[in-house]
């Protein structure tokens, strides 16, 4: 992606976050959205990233897109997306922890405590990739049937699983080189120990729309990336 694409993508999502937070809160100025938003756009550009950045970000959205006439609070699901991977550094396990905090701290002054309250929970969620398991799942979501609401969030966060090889792949590399400070055997064993505990799950996608769209596609997928980890792991 060369430089005048990414300062489009940078225009492009910085404009649809401030769309996002003022259909919350009328009261937001475009100069208060657009500070908020350079502090997003300069973590997620951060050096060590190479699958988890803006482009990332954008990816969500075109499956945002696709998906958000099924969403109950669709600017609550936008801004949680802009703020689940705020936080990252890959030597971390609790990235997502800080990302939710940082939300929560940053979007305090715009929103009220049950929609932060919302936000962090989803946040937490990516984390885990599970709803019925998260003791945290917030009242409030409860109350306004915001279940499917973060099962399309997990859903599109996993969306890459289900691309098509060529897509995936890069993903795969993306992600490797996120943990190049990781021996290559030991990147190998503990990626296909993530690999297969996605495997077995019964289903890797929680919605009817991305289960019928992805799942099959999303297990070719990872079956493949373990034989090459495999195959890895045998020539080290």
């Amino acid at each position: 992606m060369n430089m005048n694409e990414l300062s489009q993508m940078n225009t492009e999502l910085g404009n649809r976050f401030y769309v996002h937070l003022s259909a919350i809160n009328s009261h937001v100025t475009p100069k208060e959205a657009q500070a908020l938003w350079q502090d997003i756009a300069v973590r997620y550009n951060e050096e060590q990233r190479a699958y988890h950045t803006l482009h990332h970000i954008q990816q969500l959205f075109g499956q945002f897109e696709q998906i958000k006439r099924h969403l109950n609070e669709p600017n609550i699901i936008a801004l949680a997306m802009y703020y689940h991977d705020v936080i990252y550094e890959s030597t971390r396990s609790d990235n997502e922890l800080k990302s939710a905090e940082f939300a929560v701290e940053v979007l305090g002054h715009y929103l009220d405590a049950d929609q932060c309250q919302h936000i962090y929970a989803l946040i937490m969620m990516t984390a885990i990739h599970e709803i019925d398991e998260f003791d945290e799942w917030s009242d409030i979501a409860k109350e306004k049937n915001s279940y499917s609401d973060a099962a399309y969030l997990l859903d599109m966060d996993l969306s890459i699983l289900g691309a098509s090889w060529l897509m995936y792949e890069k993903y795969a590399k993306a992600v490797r080189q996120e943990y190049l400070h990781v021996p290559m055997a030991d990147y190998c064993a503990g990626r296909m120990a993530v690999l297969k505990g996605l495997l077995a799950h019964p289903k890797l996608y929680l919605t009817e729309y991305y289960y019928d769209q992805l799942e099959a596609q999303a297990r070719d997928n990872i079956k493949r990336e373990i034989n090459s980890l495999l195959h890895s792991q045998l020539n080290e």
